[in-house]
C-alpha cells in the first residue's frame, strides 16, 4: 500500500452520524490521513472529486448510497482519475455494496482501504454512468415515487410498500432490445441492465452479473397474463422465482427503443427516454472490494 491518505466525500445527511465519526477517528489513529468533505446540493460530488484529485489524494471514498457512488464514479471517469475508489455505504438500499459484499458497518467498510484495489467496469446509458444497474418499467416507477420520509422509517422495505400502494397504476411497457447476436421485442413488465445484481432495496434482477467481465447482464420480464402475481414475485424477491419466464443474456452493449417512452432509473436517478444505448466501459475504475467479492471473477 502506498500513501495512507484518503479523501472522503460524505453525503451531507450523514454529517452527524456518530458511527461514521467513530470510524473516521479510528482510521486516523491507525495512521491514515483522512480528509472529510460534505455534499450539500447537486454538483457537490463532482466538485469535491475534482478537489480531492487536485490535492493528489490516491484514494477517494464515496460516503452515501448508490446515488452518491454513481456521482463520484462519474466524476472520476470524466477526470480520467488515477485514484482508486472505496465505498462507505450509508444509503437506504446500498444495492451495489450489498451485492459486492462490502460491510454496512462503517469501521468494517473503511477497513477495505487496506485491500488492494481491483479493476471494475462501469455502465453507460446514453453517456450517463451507472455503477450498479439501469432498470426500467414498473420497478423504476416505484423507486422514483418512494419518499425520503418512508425510507427513513422503513429502510429498504419502503420500496415494497410503495409498490404495493401503486398496483392500480401497473401496466406493461413495449420495447425493442438489440445487441450483438441478440434481438427481442415485445411487452415487458420490468427490465434490468446490470453491472451489479440487485436494485430497489434488494430486488435481484441480474443474479449472475459480474463487475469485472467487460459485459452487461440484461434481464427482461415479459408481460405475463397474470401481471399482479408476477409483480408480487418481483417485489418480494426479484428474479428469484421468475427464472423460467425471464429472458437473460450477457452483452457488451444494448440498444433499447421504447416508442411510447420508458421510465428508467440509473442507480437511484430517475430519467425517461424512448431510445437509449447501454454499453460497458471495461476496467474503468479501481475499487477497494473484498477479496472474495461475489461481483469479482470475470
Amino acid at each position: 500500500m502506498g500513501k495512507r491518505k484518503a479523501w472522503l466525500i460524505l453525503h451531507g445527511k450523514q454529517a452527524l452520524n456518530e458511527e461514521v465519526r467513530a470510524a473516521v477517528a479510528e482510521l486516523r489513529e491507525r495512521g491514515w490521513q483522512l480528509a472529510v468533505r460534505l455534499t450539500w446540493e447537486s454538483g457537490d460530488a463532482r466538485r469535491l472529486v475534482q478537489e480531492g484529485l487536485a490535492a493528489a489524494y490516491p484514494i477517494l471514498i464515496s460516503g452515501g448510497g448508490d446515488g452518491t457512488l454513481r456521482d463520484v464514479a462519474e466524476a472520476m471517469l470524466e477526470a480520467r482519475a488515477d485514484a482508486s475508489l472505496a465505498m462507505l455505504p450509508l444509503g437506504t438500499a446500498n444495492d451495489f455494496a450489498r451485492a459486492a459484499g462490502v460491510p454496512l458497518v462503517a469501521a468494517e467498510a473503511l477497513a477495505l482501504l487496506e485491500e488492494a484495489p481491483r479493476p471494475v467496469d462501469l455502465g453507460l446509458a446514453g453517456g450517463r454512468v451507472f455503477v450498479n444497474m439501469a432498470t426500467g418499467g414498473f420497478g423504476s416507477t416505484v423507486t422514483a415515487h418512494t419518499s425520503e420520509e418512508l425510507k427513513k422509517v422503513f429502510g429498504g422495505a419502503a420500496y415494497l410498500l410503495t409498490g404495493l400502494g401503486r398496483f392500480a397504476e401497473l401496466r406493461s411497457a413495449y420495447g425493442r432490445f438489440r445487441g450483438p447476436g441478440f434481438e427481442w421485442e415485445g411487452d415487458f413488465l420490468a427490465m434490468g441492465i446490470g453491472n451489479g445484481r440487485q436494485a430497489g432495496g434488494g430486488h435481484v434482477l441480474c443474479p449472475e452479473a459480474l463487475a469485472d467481465d467487460g459485459m452487461l447482464d440484461l434481464c427482461i420480464v415479459p408481460a405475463p397474463q397474470d401481471i399482479p402475481a408476477t409483480l408480487g414475485t418481483l417485489l418480494s424477491g426479484g428474479m428469484l422465482g421468475l427464472e423460467t419466464v425471464s429472458i437473460r443474456t450477457r452483452l457488451p452493449l444494448v440498444e433499447l427503443e421504447a416508442p411510447e417512452g420508458l421510465a428508467l432509473n440509473l442507480d437511484g436517478e430517475p430519467t425517461q427516454s424512448s431510445r437509449l444505448r447501454f454499453e460497458t466501459r471495461a476496467a474503468a475504475l479501481r475499487m477497494h472490494l473484498p477479496a472474495d467479492s461475489p461481483l469479482l471473477g470475470g
